[in-house]
């Protein structure tokens, strides 16, 4: 019996190799959205193996408390789906600055200290490969603070974003 349960899941492996697209050498593009303020990211994202990529994104962040710039870099596993469709799931982390805007604490004027900060992510998603050079995606990055102060950095955040690239 597992012998057989072996060899089916041998066979199912097989089958998906045979299917599955290759991952563009590389994508260029923007990352919009966030889950606290706007954000926007410059997005690049380089080929490292035949389902393996590495992500490296630029980005700025607007809200209504602060404004912060951060650069973000993500080694992630694509995996086919059906069609132009795939998901991938990767990790990674990065760093940042945060200036925070002026505002009342008991009625007085408060300024907390902005500076560097450092996080780590998760990354999970899906994306569309167009059968022209167009990549869109919509992921899910968990990012905690892991050096920083607690007014921003420290705190868990899901980060949602949606992503259009160009691949060449």
């Amino acid at each position: 019996m597992k012998l057989s349960k072996v060899l089916f899941g041998t066979l199912i492996l097989i089958a998906f190799s045979a299917n599955a697209q290759e991952i563009s050498n590389h994508a260029l593009g923007l990352r919009l959205g966030d889950s606290d303020g706007f954000g926007a990211e410059i997005s690049y994202q380089k080929q490292i193996r035949r389902y393996n990529r590495l992500e490296l994104d630029l980005g700025w962040r607007d809200s209504r408390y602060y404004n912060a710039f951060k650069l973000a870099g993500l080694y992630q596993w694509v995996l086919p789906i059906d069609g132009g469709f795939q998901w991938f799931y990767g990790f990674g982390g990065g760093l940042g600055n945060v200036d925070f805007e002026p505002r009342l604490r008991n009625n007085l004027p408060y300024s907390p200290d902005g500076g560097l900060f450092v996080f780590a992510a998760g990354d999970v998603g899906i994306e569309y490969n167009f059968d022209f050079p167009l990549l869109l995606s919509l992921d899910f990055r968990p990012e905690i603070g892991i050096i920083g102060y607690d007014e921003f950095s420290d705190n868990f955040d899901f980060d949602i974003a949606l992503g259009v690239r160009y691949q060449f």
